[in-house]
C-alpha cells in the first residue's frame, strides 16, 4: 500500500490518519476536545491521590525526627554534667582491628592453608630450652632494673619469612639489630611502644599502678633511646649467658632503628624462629620479639636440633660446693702392678704355700698405677728408707683437674 487511509469514518469518533502520520485536516476538532475532556476526571483523580500519599509520608517522616531529636537531646543533657573522654590508642587500634584480638584470630581452613606461604617451624629442642632460661634471668634482671615486681613469661614461638614479619611489626617500635661476634649473620629484637613507655615511665619516677601514656606523632627522644638501649644491653647479658651451656657466643648491639625498611638483616623470603616475651608490671607492660633467622643458627644448627635430656640450669650453687668439697676427701684404692702373667688354670691349682712366681721385670723397669681397673700413673719401683716406694713417672690418660672451691 502506498497511501493511507485519507476517508473520514463518520462512526470512528477518532481522527483520520494521513499518510505521513498526521491528522487529517477533514478531522472533526470537536471529536479531540471530547477526548481530552473525558481524560482530564481520571487524571485529576490521580494526582490527587499521589499528593495524599506524599503528603502522608512527609507527616511520618517529620514525627520521625521529631522523635529522633528529642531522643538526642535528652541524650546530651544527660551527658551535660560529664565531661568529654578522648579515645585511647588502645580503644582506637580495637575499634580498627589492630590490637591483640585482631592478632591473635587465626585464619581458618582454605584461609588458612594459602596464609602458610610454606613456612615451615624446624623444631629447636635445645632453643627452647635456652629461651626458658632466659625467660627466668629476664625476670631479675629486669626486676633489679626497675625495682619493681615483673613477670616475664614466654608466649608464642613462631615461624615466618623475614620480610612478612617486617610487614607486620606494630608501629611505633624500636627495632635493635644484634651481632653475634662469633656468627656471621645479624638477629634482630623488637620492643613494642607499650612495653618502651612503661619502662621509660618507670625509670622517670611515674607513679606506681598508672599506664603511662603513649606519645603519638613523634620520634622518640634521645632520653628514651638512652633508656631502651640500656635495657636491651641488660637483655643481650642474659642472653649471652643463655647460651653459655650450648656455646660460647657474645651478642652486640649493632644500632636501634624505628623503620623496618632500614632493618636488612637477611633477605625477606628467608625463614625465621620468632620468641615473643610478655614483660607485665602488674596492670600494664608490653612485649618483646627475638627474630632469629635460621641462617643465624646455623653454626649451631646440630646442637640446637639435640634432644633435651637434663635440666642443668638453675643448680643449687652452694649443695654443688659441698658435693665437690667431699668428693675431693673421698679414700681411693691405688694399685701397684708389678706384672702380669698369663698362666693355665692347672698351674694355678698347684700354687701352695711356698711357690715363688718369677717376675719379668727388674728394679729399672717401668711399673703401673690403676684404681678401679683403670691405668692413672706409670713410675719406677725403689726404697724409701725401709719402705717400698714408688716414683711416678708419667700420667696415664686425661685425668680431671680438681676445681678451687
Amino acid at each position: 500500500m502506498s497511501e493511507g487511509i485519507d476517508q473520514d469514518d463518520p462512526t470512528s469518533g477518532t481522527p483520520s490518519i494521513g499518510a505521513q502520520g498526521e491528522p487529517s485536516p477533514s478531522s472533526d476538532p470537536s471529536d479531540l476536545e471530547l477526548g481530552l475532556h473525558a481524560s482530564k476526571p481520571a487524571a485529576a483523580e490521580t494526582v490527587a491521590e499521589v499528593e495524599r500519599e506524599t503528603s502522608g509520608d512527609q507527616d511520618a517522616g517529620e514525627d520521625d525526627m521529631d522523635a529522633l531529636a528529642a531522643a538526642w537531646g535528652t541524650e546530651l543533657d544527660d551527658d551535660a554534667g560529664t565531661p568529654a573522654r578522648s579515645l585511647s590508642q588502645n580503644e582506637i587500634d580495637n575499634l580498627l582491628g589492630v590490637g591483640d584480638e585482631a592478632e591473635s584470630e587465626k585464619p581458618s581452613g582454605l584461609a588458612a592453608i594459602l596464609s602458610r606461604k610454606d613456612v615451615t617451624y624446624e623444631r629447636l629442642p635445645m632453643l627452647e630450652v635456652i629461651f626458658d632460661r632466659l625467660e627466668r634471668l629476664l625476670t631479675t634482671t629486669i626486676r633489679s632494673m626497675v625495682a619493681q615486681t615483673v613477670d616475664v613469661d614466654l608466649k608464642t614461638i613462631t615461624a615466618h619469612r623475614f620480610g612478612d614479619y617486617l610487614d607486620r611489626v606494630p608501629l611505633p617500635a624500636m627495632l635493635a639489630v644484634v651481632k653475634p661476634e662469633q656468627w656471621e649473620h645479624h638477629l634482630m629484637l623488637t620492643v613494642d611502644s607499650a612495653l618502651i613507655y612503661t619502662i621509660v615511665d618507670l625509670l622517670l619516677g611515674g607513679r606506681r599502678g598508672q599506664a603511662a601514656a603513649p606519645i603519638e606523632g613523634r620520634p622518640y627522644t634521645s632520653i628514651e633511646t638512652r633508656l631502651i638501649e640500656r635495657l636491651l644491653m641488660f637483655i643481650l647479658e642474659d642472653l649471652s649467658q643463655a647460651f653459655e651451656p650450648l656455646a660460647q657466643v657474645h651478642f652486640r648491639l649493632d644500632r636501634i632503628e624505628t623503620n623496618p625498611r632500614f632493618v636488612a638483616i637477611v633477605r625477606p623470603s628467608n625463614a625465621c624462629v620468632v620468641f615473643r616475651m610478655n614483660v607485665r608490671f602488674e596492670d600494664r607492660g608490653g612485649s618483646i620479639d627475638f627474630v632469629l633467622p635460621y641462617v643465624t643458627l646455623e653454626p649451631v644448627r646440630g646442637q640446637l636440633t639435640q634432644m633435651f635430656k637434663g635440666e642443668k640450669f638453675g643448680r643449687d650453687s652452694i649443695w654443688e660446693n659441698h658435693l665437690a668439697t667431699q668428693m675431693l676427701v673421698t679414700d681411693l684404692e691405688l694399685e701397684v702392678i708389678l706384672d702380669e702373667q698369663s698362666m693355665s688354670l692347672a698351674d694355678v691349682m698347684r700354687f701352695e704355700v711356698g711357690t715363688t712366681l718369677a717376675l719379668d721385670t727388674t728394679t729399672e723397669d717401668l711399673v703401673t698405677l690403676r684404681s678401679g681397673g683403670v691405668p692413672m700413673f706409670s713410675g719406677r719401683i725403689g726404697r724409701l728408707g725401709d719402705t717400698m716406694a714408688v716414683a711416678i713417672n708419667a700420667q696415664l690418660g686425661t685425668l680431671p683437674q680438681p676445681k678451687d672451691v
